[in-house]
């Protein structure tokens, strides 16, 4: 699937009328379009491009901009090993290494079958669990190694599939626009009785 699907196509009218600019709902909808994919598709960017009224280069320019994005295909699990500072100090490289050992691919490869993007990450401000990691930016520490294999043991078997999510999906429940209402009525409604 490229474009955005009808259900998607919703979401994003929906998000695009929160704001006083079309414009304005451009990362959301990204956000929509990651979730689809896993990743944002050159033909999904063009959607979203025509539905919020920019080109399609400022939708490029927008996501590539954020770490968050990625115009490139990702694993089904993309496995963020923070080597900063606290994770330094308590093993953060030392796991790094052996994941990449364990998963076969250098930060920024993912494994052949598709289910792993590994990455060497910043802060993930998760510092209390040090050495930690996200995996689709759910947090996991303090892991040692082998809790390591465990957890790629869990998620390749899907038995932790209710708490990660694939790749792209930031929130599970819907924002629910509140329906429109009319001035007098919203003043109405929150004056003191």
């Amino acid at each position: 699937m490229a474009r955005l699907s009808p259900e998607n196509v919703q979401r994003a009218k929906e998000l695009i009328a929160l704001y006083p600019q079309p414009r304005s709902a451009l990362i959301p909808i990204l956000h929509v379009a990651q979730e689809q994919d896993g990743w944002l598709k050159p033909d999904a960017m063009a959607h979203v491009a025509e539905l919020v009224g920019v080109s399609a280069a400022e939708v490029y320019g927008t996501a590539s901009f954020y770490d968050m994005f990625f115009t490139h295909p990702v694993g089904r699990y993309l496995v963020s090993v923070c080597t900063n500072l606290a994770c330094m100090i308590n093993g953060g490289y030392e796991l790094l290494e052996h994941a990449e050992q364990r998963l076969g691919v250098a930060p920024g490869g993912t494994t052949e079958d598709g289910l792993f993007t590994l990455e060497d990450v910043e802060c993930i401000a998760y510092c209390g669990g040090a050495p930690c990691l996200a995996v689709n930016w759910r947090f996991f520490g303090p892991l040692t190694h082998d809790d390591f294999d465990r957890l790629v043991d869990d998620l390749a078997e899907g038995r932790l599939d209710e708490e990660v999510p694939p790749h792209g999906t930031l929130c599970r429940v819907r924002r629910q626009a509140p329906a429109a209402t009319s001035p007098a009525r919203s003043t109405a409604e929150t004056a003191p009785s």
